[in-house]
């Protein structure tokens, strides 16, 4: 397949020449700095270390961070120019109130009272559940347990979720069915010592650049790498072998492969049997998946399958990665299922070079899911609706198990219910739905009907336009704390400078709120160490055990790995060496999956697959990095990607104007025209809002288990509508 153009070769022919840059940093003037801190990047689930550099209490530069051993000294482009959304002009500094006129400074005192008085107000009069909370997960480990101990003790509501529900749930759901925790099995480590990689919906050298270094460190030593994908990705150019999937094909897909590794005969019999159940079942279920059906269902050329399977089968060690790309869907869950299945069969866990991986999209993707920030879920990753794990948590807060709310709703769904007029306020906390959110008209539609909205946010977001009361919070950089990685690891975040203006932190804005709500003597932190102390003691004896962690640990070591049941644990790197998992039977489950179509399906009239993902410059909804000039240039707008027979069916060349529409919404963008691409499938990539938002066109439709939106696959149209 041809090597399309580069992207900053196309972006210039579109939107003219790339401007040119001082060396990477831009310090250079600022002289030499008071002090370096050693942290790490605000992005995504690698949290990579980082050195901040400081000078009269702003972040002027960043240096490489050689000591840390996820990255040694290595960063993306993001982590390069994360520091310069410090001094942005677009700094919320002050708290405001919506007005006619648009937004006016006020009081902190005005702003907390207001919020309070709403919060009573609506739910005295509608009861408490009308009242929710929504939040990020690129927060701490701190502000996340606060957040959920916070929505059920002090706003007394069920309705609390995250936007990890947008991320790494249908992968949480599928670990705990499979292995009975929600981690990656093994640290990154592993990735050089396997003889074959494959990797399933996951642009890693966009979205996860650092794990490519990972991935090559096993080809030098003549790894295989097996990429999924319906794009042909960066990493993808240089595979052994490339699998073009149709978006929505992939368990279809996978089972297919599993298919062959049976009938060739590469399962591990003696594992299947002493530390697995259900295989039967599966083997059951596969065994019409012959490389043409499974080929059928997934538009895929059968040989492809036969060639995974041959590469994956007789391999020695291997290790499988995944992300959203199968994960955001109306049968996520079910497609993460059918690779974990994979991986069982081949026996290839628990021991070096073996494993299995969730790429983490968020920042604190895996800590944020770990201890309470879910509507489902209870700190140490317990289940809410366990009478067990509810009465050991209400100790642990002091409460009534009577008072503690039980199952919410899920985030989408409580956009629903805010549209429907049952949800009547709303608190939120760093997410930006208004982008982020499928069906972006239906979920603009939900703010404006809400009676009352109090945002905490650093920026103005979309979502934070339809705020009545702003509240200025706080970076990354700006506060104590700890983040887990993707692979399990929990670090430190260390403070470098204070926050500017009247802007607080954070957990200190959601205090001075519980005081307010006549709950200060269950939100009377001193320092985020307090906060964590007690995250400890809740997480004790849950499948995500962080009770032998401390800060004094974590800096001694690097991180530590959970699950760390005592001070004396060094923590686990590496899941299942024992063969032991964390199910009741402590075995490792598989799971039949059938293949089920996705929820829309392309027709007449919508003849095309829309999918949608990341770009190496942006980040989520780009509240952050669309604030980064260097970021910006390296793309300055969302593109349509267009198969070139795609593209001649339109008349339609790069830099052309098209319209993307599907029955939610259209969208015009710059056309970009790639032989990387399936041909029956566009791609947009989703960092932007407003008339450039992609999520204007994508499908409400949620998985049954997880909830997780079908961002990954719906039909559309595309019409040129100018050069």
């Amino acid at each position: 397949m041809a090597t399309p153009p580069t992207t900053i070769a196309l972006l210039t022919k579109s939107f003219g020449p790339t401007p040119q840059y001082a060396p990477p940093g831009g310090w250079q003037h600022q002289g030499e700095p008071d002090k370096f801190v050693a942290t790490h990047c605000c992005f995504c689930g690698q949290q990579c270390g980082i050195n901040l550099k400081v000078k009269n209490n702003k972040v002027i530069g960043f240096e490489p961070r050689e000591d840390f051993p996820f990255n040694k000294g290595k960063l993306c482009p993001k982590g390069i120019k994360r520091y310069m959304q410090n001094e942005h002009p677009d700094r919320l500094l002050h708290p405001l109130k919506r007005t006619a006129n648009g937004f006016a400074q006020i009081s902190w005192e005005e702003a907390l009272d207001t919020t309070v008085r709403e919060i009573r107000r609506i739910q005295r009069e509608y009861g408490k559940d009308s009242f929710a909370m929504l939040s990020g997960v690129s927060l701490s480990n701190e502000k996340s347990y606060l957040v959920g101990k916070f929505a059920r003790v002090a706003l007394q509501t069920k309705n609390l979720d995250y936007n990890g529900r947008l991320c790494m749930v249908s992968a949480g759901a599928g670990n705990k069915k499979a292995f009975g925790i929600d981690r990656a099995a093994n640290s990154w480590a592993d990735i050089p010592l396997a003889d074959v990689i494959l990797v399933t919906g996951a642009n890693v050298a966009e979205c996860a650049p650092i794990t490519t270094d990972y991935i090559w460190r096993a080809r030098d030593r003549g790894a295989k790498l097996i990429m999924i994908d319906p794009r042909v990705t960066p990493l993808a150019r240089t595979a052994d072998l490339h699998i073009p999937v149709r978006p929505g094909g992939d368990s279809a897909l996978m089972n297919g492969i599993l298919h062959v590794v049976i009938e060739r005969g590469w399962v591990d019999q003696e594992f299947i049997d002493n530390y697995t159940s259900g295989f039967d079942a599966v083997k059951e279920t596969v065994a019409k998946y012959t490389p043409e059906y499974a080929g059928e269902l997934s538009g895929v050329d059968p040989a492809l399958i036969v060639k995974a399977a041959e590469m994956w089968g007789p391999a020695k060690t291997s290790f499988l990665l995944h992300a959203r790309g199968i994960e955001h869907h109306t049968k996520g869950v079910d497609n993460v299922l059918s690779c974990i299945n994979l991986v069982l069969a081949s026996g290839r866990l628990g021991r070096p070079g073996c494993g299995y991986g969730t790429i983490t999209g968020q920042g604190n993707g895996q800590g944020g899911r770990e201890h309470g920030h879910k509507c489902d879920q209870l700190p140490g990753n317990r289940d809410i609706e366990n009478p067990e794990h509810r009465k050991y948590i209400s100790e642990v807060w002091k409460i009534a198990e009577s008072e503690l709310p039980g199952k919410g709703n899920t985030a989408q769904e409580i956009i629903e219910l805010m549209h429907a007029g049952e949800i009547k306020g709303l608190l939120s906390l760093c997410f930006n739905p208004v982008v982020s959110l499928p069906d972006a008209g239906f979920t603009k539609e939900a703010f404006n009907r809400l009676e009352h909205y109090s945002v905490i946010d650093f920026f103005l977001s979309e979502t934070a336009r339809h705020a009545d009361i702003v509240l200025p919070g706080s970076l990354h950089e700006e506060d104590e704390g700890t983040s887990t990685s993707a692979e399990g690891r929990v670090i430190r975040l260390r403070k470098a400078v204070d926050p500017p203006g009247e802007a607080r932190v954070d957990w200190h804005i959601l205090q001075d709120i519980a005081a307010r709500l006549d709950k200060a003597s269950h939100f009377s932190f001193q320092s985020s160490e307090e906060i964590f102390n007690e995250l400890r003691v809740a997480s004790k004896g849950g499948t995500a055990d962080y009770h032998g962690i401390t800060y004094e640990k974590i800096e001694k070591n690097m991180g530590v790995f959970w699950p760390c049941p005592t001070l004396d644990h060094s923590g686990t790197p590496r899941l299942f060496e024992d063969k032991q998992f964390f199910t009741p039977d402590k075995k490792a489950h598989f799971n039949a999956v059938e293949y089920r179509p996705p929820a829309e399906v392309t027709d007449e009239e919508y003849p095309v697959v829309l999918t949608t993902g990341r770009v190496v410059s942006q980040y989520l909804s780009g509240t952050q990095t669309r604030r980064i000039g260097a970021l910006v240039d390296q793309y300055p707008e969302p593109l349509v990607e267009v198969h070139p027979t795609l593209a001649a069916r339109h008349g339609v060349v790069s830099g052309d104007r098209v319209t993307v529409e599907t029955r939610r919404g259209a969208v015009t963008l710059a056309a970009i025209v790639v032989t990387t691409i399936r041909e029956d499938t566009v791609f947009i990539p989703y960092h932007w809002g407003d008339d450039k938002s992609a999520n204007l066109l994508t499908n409400r439709a949620l998985d049954p288990v997880s909830k997780i939106p079908e961002y990954k696959v719906c039909a559309c149209r595309v019409t040129r509508v100018h050069a």
